[in-house]
């Protein structure tokens, strides 16, 4: 957490009837005014016309934080910062976007991304650390479609609480399928910014046989090849799931054209984004990741019911710089801007996505 933190909460002042509070804010991000809402308790302070937007983002997460708690340091491998985030997460939260690395399970050949171990014991201290209790653990393209880890690192976390997106062969046999879902596997990640056993036509290929099932198709693409391949992607059946935003590419954004396609594939009503990797395609970079946020706001306006938000810890593209986790969770409290929309990405949404249990919400 950046030393900026400490300032972010304006002081209330004491009164005998609270007025809850919500903030308008003007195109260019700065505070105009608070709107009385009682109604909403999602905000409760004061703020001046002068406060920027991440002043008053602080002070909208520091109300999320009972009355009492204790902001309390701690260390997660792989993932700068020790604070814990300054909003709390609703019960089963969960984070649908995580993978497990272990040297003793053998890389698949040309293999390009080869991190240091990242076990479920390191990723429960995440758990820790966030407040999240459930997740989805994805198959990184360092073992191709060998998914024994993932599979193994669901039973080590708790088999109930997580679902695993695999990675499978073209021509996988249907008791195979059957097979991996008894496991817990929910989907087929179609990792094609990276060499790998899939192609941009196994989308085709496997894409109704994952429908069968209710799995999801889950696609990370570069920004060129969603441009070449618009077609086939409005014509696929199934739920697709784009990665990292979609990776819409920066400084274009939103006048890009692959945001535009992503768009129309969300209005479609088929299409799911996860709210995650902001750094992968940011070219304003931390702690705020301003122009992917502004990508990630407005999937949100376009499609609620339809986001889901993962960590991507321990965030293999990041080799020299591991974010901070903490920060980027306060970053989905920013883009989902209410403490019902921020319920509904990290609990409703995927839960109905990956099969939980509805109990835990």
């Amino acid at each position: 957490m950046d030393e900026s933190a400490a300032e972010r909460v304006p002081p209330t002042q004491p009164h005998k009837t609270k007025t809850k509070r919500r903030f308008l804010f003007s195109c260019n991000g700065v505070l105009n005014w608070p709107i009385s809402d009682p109604t909403n308790n999602w905000v409760d302070a004061v703020a001046s016309s002068s406060l920027t937007r991440r002043a008053v983002v602080g002070a909208f997460a520091a109300s999320l934080i009972p009355a009492g708690s204790k902001v309390e340091a701690q260390e997660v491998k792989w993932s700068s910062g020790s604070a814990k985030p300054r909003v709390t997460a609703p019960p089963g939260a969960i984070d649908c976007h995580f993978h497990t690395y272990d040297k003793r399970y053998p890389p698949m050949a040309g293999a390009t991304l080869l991190p240091e171990d990242a076990s479920p014991d390191d990723y429960r201290a995440l758990q820790g650390r966030l407040g999240t209790t459930r997740g989805v653990i994805i198959q990184p393209s360092t073992y191709g479609t060998d998914n024994r880890l993932q599979i193994a690192s669901r039973q080590a976390l708790g088999a109930e609480n997580f679902r695993v997106v695999a990675v499978v062969a073209e021509d996988i046999s249907d008791a195979e399928l059957r097979q991996l879902n008894d496991q817990g596997v929910r989907g087929v990640r179609f990792n094609l910014g990276f060499p790998g056993v899939l192609t941009v036509a196994s989308l085709k290929v496997l894409a109704p046989r994952l429908a069968e099932l209710g799995w999801t198709c889950q696609i990370n693409m570069r920004p060129k090849q969603i441009e070449e391949n618009a077609n086939l992607l409005m014509a696929l059946s199934g739920r697709l799931v784009f990665d990292h935003l979609a990776q819409v590419p920066q400084p274009g954004g939103l006048d890009s054209a692959p945001y535009k396609i992503i768009r129309g594939l969300l209005d479609r009503g088929k299409t799911w984004i996860k709210l995650s990797g902001a750094y992968v395609s940011s070219k304003s970079g931390p702690p705020d990741y301003a122009d992917a946020g502004a990508v990630a706001s407005a999937y949100v306006k376009a499609a609620p019911e339809r986001m889901v938000w993962g960590s991507d810890w321990p965030h293999p593209s990041e080799r020299e710089h591991k974010p901070d986790d903490a920060r980027l969770f306060e970053l989905l409290a920013e883009w989902s801007q209410s403490e019902a929309m921020l319920k509904k990405i990290l609990v409703t949404n995927p839960t109905e996505l990956y099969g939980f249990s509805p109990s835990a919400q």
